[in-house]
């Protein structure tokens, strides 16, 4: 150990750590303060260490972990992570379920000084209650309307930011990517010239897919300008202007489209629907999907075993006024709105394995990526994401594809099995009518 910055208490302040740290299992790690003090926890070289770089951050966090303060923290390089980032999660974890008044003796003597967070989300409440069209559109904006140059570097060319599908482990992120939109395509069973819908299209990469692969009537929408415009340069380039459009348009303003569709898919939207409004955006796709069409629903669902923090990073953050809802409520507002459910799927190992891709792909394009944005803004994502992946690894949140028909005089129109949807290449499976 190097330094005393607490004279007489530096043994006391070992012997408090290792208390607070008593009974854990995750890896070894050190702490390290501001003027070169440290603390290590087990035998072995540190799989990470924490870097305290300020005085009373230390004394502020013990007395009070919880996501935001942890996050916040991380994201103005008070703490900051070497190593291992995911090692890192699981000291947090420990640190916030550990009893609060143990945490306020550990330095009840400290001077607590945390900064004022970095990223003031309360603007967003000028736009309206939460979930209203205004408020929402602010939201995505926030989240969403970052240069397309900052996500291509992590997310890769075909820029689909949601869970990819893992054929084998050691895919890469762009096979695995485009084996989600193929899945999703062959679970609609898209067919030539049928017309599709993507809610929340992103920057257009299944609308292009469902064109291009399946030479489907492709249409998709989102709340982001940044992604429709990019979309749409995307369609010009690839000459799919006569089978493809996107445009910037909220779900519930679609009513002169009613039973103009097909198939209809959302992926990584409804996360931001909200609870109190899930049983209208599901009445709200009933009635664009024709009688004997499919709606296949992917989204985050949180368990219902998994405590709900009251402090959020993600909501703080990543996701102004993001709400995850668990798969029954997800379930029975579709009931409730008239549709039929005909299968449920979950990909939450796979959603993992793709966000540990994207953390390494942060990692790597680091220097790139902060040409572009500010460091707090990567430091966000690099935690968002490390994060993500570790709720996934222990099942607090999943991500499921739930197929949903609207009968038509109680006709699906799908076929009794679902070999075709994993074959190499699809299966011509009989219809029941």
């Amino acid at each position: 150990m190097r330094g005393n910055p607490f004279p007489s208490r530096e043994a006391s302040l070992g012997r408090q750590l290792t208390g607070l740290f008593s009974g854990y299992e995750g890896p070894t790690f050190s702490i390290r303060l501001w003027n070169g003090w440290q603390w290590n926890i087990g035998e072995r070289p540190p799989a990470c260490t924490l870097a305290i770089n300020a005085p009373g951050v230390l004394a502020s966090l013990a007395a009070s972990a919880n996501e935001v303060t942890l996050g916040g923290a991380f994201v103005r390089k008070e703490l900051d992570v070497e190593g291992d980032l995911f090692s890192a999660l699981y000291v947090a974890g420990h640190l916030m379920r550990r009893p609060r008044a143990l945490r306020r003796q550990l330095l009840e003597n400290l001077t607590a000084n945390l900064i004022a967070g970095a990223v003031d989300l309360r603007r967003w409440l000028g736009h309206g209650p939460p979930h209203s069209k205004a408020r929402d559109q602010a939201a995505i904006s926030y989240h969403y309307d970052l240069p397309v140059g900052f996500y291509r570097p992590w997310l890769g060319d075909s820029l689909a930011y949601s869970c990819a599908y893992f054929r084998r482990a050691d895919d890469t992120l762009e096979q695995a990517q485009n084996q989600k939109l193929d899945l999703v395509c062959r679970k609609l069973r898209l067919r030539p010239r049928e017309h599709f819908l993507d809610i929340g299209c992103g920057w257009g990469s299944l609308v292009l897919h469902a064109a291009r692969c399946y030479r489907a009537q492709a249409h998709g929408i989102t709340l982001s300008r940044e992604q429709a415009n990019f979309a749409n340069r995307s369609i010009r380039n690839a000459g799919l202007m006569d089978a493809c459009t996107v445009e910037h348009r909220d779900y519930r303003n679609c009513s002169e489209l009613q039973a103009t569709f097909d198939k209809i898919a959302s992926v990584g939207m409804f996360e931001h629907v909200g609870l109190a409004r899930l049983r209208g955006y599901f009445a709200a796709v009933h009635k664009l999907l024709k009688p004997g069409g499919v709606f296949l629903n992917h989204g985050i669902v949180r368990s219902r075993l998994a405590p709900t923090p009251k402090s959020s990073f993600i909501n703080r953050y990543v996701f102004p006024d993001g709400n995850l809802v668990t798969v029954t409520q997800a379930i029975d507002a579709a009931e409730r709105a008239g549709f039929e459910v005909r299968d449920a799927e979950n990909l939450r190992e796979h959603y993992e394995l793709t966000l540990r891709r994207w953390v390494a792909g942060l990692q790597r394009h680091k220097d790139a990526l902060l040409q572009l944005v500010p460091e707090t803004t990567y430091r966000i994502w690099l935690l968002y994401t490390a994060g993500s992946a570790a709720a996934f690894q222990s099942g607090a949140i999943a991500v499921q594809q739930v197929l949903l028909s609207r009968p038509d005089c109680g006709r699906s129109r799908l076929p009794m099995l679902r070999e075709d949807w994993y074959a190499d290449e699809p299966l011509q499976a009989a219809s029941v009518s």
